[in-house]
């Protein structure tokens, strides 16, 4: 299949069982935090429907595709020409049964879905609020990393009305939103189940944390070991590793 490709892309190797992904040399590309919530999702059950909110360039339905036996996922993207680039690497892996990207405002998939509609949400929101951190001239960059189209319990609001009953949420955010968010989950009846830190290394704060939440779930809450990307030697740890299928 052609794949024509603007001046501004290009295909990059996941090395992951031949998958690949164009991306924009100059935007917003995907970084660790993208492969780390794949690999934390990974357990979904088979024949799940699931949908990625925010999925920019589709690199978790891309590699979900191929760690999991989902159905169907979906990807969501406000950002005309990202979505556009994401349905050129959909194409690209030949994944147009499995993977469908539709370029809109999450607000708005009610519109587009019913309610109960999905068995596992996966989301790697923005992580700062408007008006926060250091703004970006870029505004692809911005929309990124900003709650500039939706906040985080616009986020949360729609995972509990497209979630079926039991259904799974999975998310990577920041530590320092931490109360936000297990605060907006348990408002909206997504119970919060599995936490996990991610540190650098072992002498430094954790800068990313991986949350599992259940809709309508009992009331319990796991925390799982640290994970580390780094080892004292600044290379990357085993796990990291098996991670990216190097080891």
């Amino acid at each position: 299949m052609e794949i024509f490709l603007k001046e501004n892309e290009r295909i990059d190797d996941l090395e992951y069982k031949g998958l690949k992904i164009i991306q924009d040399k100059s935007g917003f590309c995907f970084g660790i935090d993208s492969i780390l919530l794949t690999n934390f999702a990974k357990n979904i059950k088979n024949n799940s429907n699931v949908i990625d909110l925010g999925t920019g360039t589709a690199i978790i339905p891309i590699l979900l595709s191929a760690k999991t036996n989902a159905k169907k996922i979906v990807g969501v993207e406000i950002q005309q020409d990202v979505a556009e680039m994401a349905r050129k690497s959909v194409r690209l892996n030949n994944l147009e049964d499995k993977i469908e990207i539709i370029n809109d405002n999450i607000l708005k998939l009610k519109n587009i879905y019913e309610g109960n509609s999905f068995d596992v949400i996966v989301m790697n929101p923005p992580y700062k609020k408007m008006n926060t951190g250091i703004i970006n001239k870029d505004i692809k960059k911005v929309i990124s990393r900003h709650e500039i189209t939706a906040s985080l319990e616009d986020f949360i609001d729609i995972s509990y009305y497209l979630l079926k009953n039991s259904g799974e949420l999975y998310m990577i955010h920041r530590p320092e939103r931490l109360v936000d968010i297990l605060s907006y989950l348990r408002l909206k009846k997504i119970e919060p189940k599995n936490i996990r830190f991610i540190f650098s290394n072992k002498n430094k704060e954790p800068k990313l944390v991986l949350i599992k939440a259940v809709k309508n779930g009992n009331l319990f809450l796991k925390v799982e070991n640290n994970l580390y990307i780094y080892d004292e030697n600044g290379n990357y740890t085993d796990e990291i590793l098996k991670i990216y299928d190097k080891k």
